[in-house]
């Protein structure tokens, strides 16, 4: 492999390993859950409702209730990765097909129209 591949590849490593290094895990006090380290925005807003309005009672209730944070986390990466794979898909189609097409002009005669062939 090339320099420069070891290094975007050493650039990547660095990028994923040392966030979860330098993050420090909250401390745990005894008889109380542990705190989560990667809590989202939505705990933190249930915490804000809860200190302004104590008696505040949800209008919504989830269809599913994941079993645990992981599993909520796991559904939200799939979520993410679904949603990166049609991005993805519809943008190799678009290139695909802008491609095909500039090929198309390029083949074709300059003097030739392509034909309309809803009046047949």
């Amino acid at each position: 492999m090339k320099a420069r591949t070891w290094i975007i590849w050493a650039t990547i490593v660095l990028l994923t390993v040392l966030p979860l290094w330098l993050v420090s895990a909250p401390p745990v006090e005894p008889g109380v859950e542990a705190p989560s380290v990667f809590g989202g925005a939505d705990e933190r807003a249930q915490q804000a409702i809860g200190s302004i309005a104590p008696d505040y009672k949800p209008w919504f209730s989830p269809v599913i209730e994941p079993a645990s944070g992981e599993i909520a986390s796991l559904l939200f990466a799939l979520q993410a990765a679904l949603g990166a794979g049609v991005i993805g898909f519809w943008l190799g189609m678009s290139v695909t097909r802008e491609r095909a097409r500039r090929a198309a002009a390029q083949n074709q005669p300059p003097a030739a129209q392509p034909q309309d062939r809803r009046a047949d």
